[in-house]
């Protein structure tokens, strides 16, 4: 599906494409492609590029066209166990033609198009369009990370009631998503370096812009680093209270198996076929069974004292 904005006061929907105005592409089909293609002369390497779902942030050029790649978070609904991912997001430009492509419905692009309209913002070029994408990825990588942080706190609570592998997969999973916003908003502050490079000497470059999506982009890669750290640590001390009640287990089996070992031993003392100083006694198994159960009762008071049970 493709729409073509054009900016007046906020990026406005035309029904068809005027010159140096965007065109939006997402999950884009045959028809897209050829339109891509065969009317506006896209090469087609550059829309292979943006297919691969693990490409990385980088600029390519092919004669005039620029091909510029971010990636971007989106919520996966589909997928409950992976919840947030990123994907790469495409925008290829030349001198009238300014086009976005991306392969899933991500929230972040629909959000930007109505944010521009309701603050009446005003993109002056390619490279502006570029780095506002940027920013509203920081954005959303923000906006995501509470509510990642929403889902390792309900983790904790349900590990404090009882460890179940399944939180301990859902935390787990957390952690590889941050791991993916770790590495995607690096990737797009590498991308800032390259496009300032690049159009260093046009005036496309609006360095208060960059100032502010490096900000931003800052801000964004701390909340991972910190919630990352967060989830480690959570992490090790699960692991470690898991260690502990092992051990804590194995302490009490050991105990309760001499425990019961004590009478166990006396049984089979008496039980042999041989003569025992206490056989013509009339009580004399009532006086084994008492003694048998003394020395139980000895070795659990011991094993309470040393804290084995």
């Amino acid at each position: 599906m493709r729409t073509y904005l054009y900016c007046e006061a906020g990026f406005i929907e035309k029904k068809q494409w005027l010159p140096n105005s965007w065109i939006n592409v997402t999950c884009p089909n045959s028809d897209d492609f050829n339109f891509l293609t065969q009317e506006l002369n896209v090469p087609e390497s550059f829309l292979n590029d943006i297919a691969d779902s693990d490409e990385r942030p980088h600029t390519e050029t092919e004669g005039d066209w620029l091909l510029t790649i971010l990636r971007i978070p989106v919520q996966n609904k589909q997928d409950k166990s992976y919840p947030f991912g990123t994907v790469p997001i495409g925008i290829i430009t030349n001198n009238e033609i300014i086009i976005s492509i991306c392969y899933q419905q991500a929230d972040m692009i629909a959000d930007f198009i109505e944010h521009t309209r309701r603050k009446g913002i005003v993109v002056r070029n390619k490279l502006d369009l570029i780095f506002r994408l940027i920013y509203s990825s920081a954005v959303w990588f923000l906006k995501y990370l509470k509510q990642i942080n929403v889902d390792i706190a309900a983790a904790e609570k349900e590990l404090e009631r009882s460890i179940r592998n399944e939180d301990l997969l859902r935390l787990m999973r957390l952690q590889k998503t941050l791991v993916y916003f770790n590495t995607s908003i690096r990737g797009n502050e590498v991308m800032i370096g390259k496009l300032r490079s690049i159009f260093q000497d046009t005036d496309y470059l609006d360095e208060e812009l960059v100032e502010d999506v490096i900000i931003e982009l800052k801000q964004a890669y701390n909340t991972v680093n910190i919630y990352s750290d967060i989830l480690t640590g959570t992490m090790d001390a699960f692991a470690s209270i898991i260690s502990n009640n092992v051990n804590t287990i194995m302490k009490r089996m050991t105990s309760l198996s001499i425990i019961l070992m004590l009478p166990t031993l006396i049984a089979s003392f008496y039980g042999m076929n041989v003569d025992i100083s206490i056989e013509e006694m009339p009580h004399a198994f009532l006086f084994i069974v008492l003694c048998s159960i003394a020395l139980s009762g000895l070795a659990f008071a011991i094993f309470k004292r040393i804290r084995w049970f």
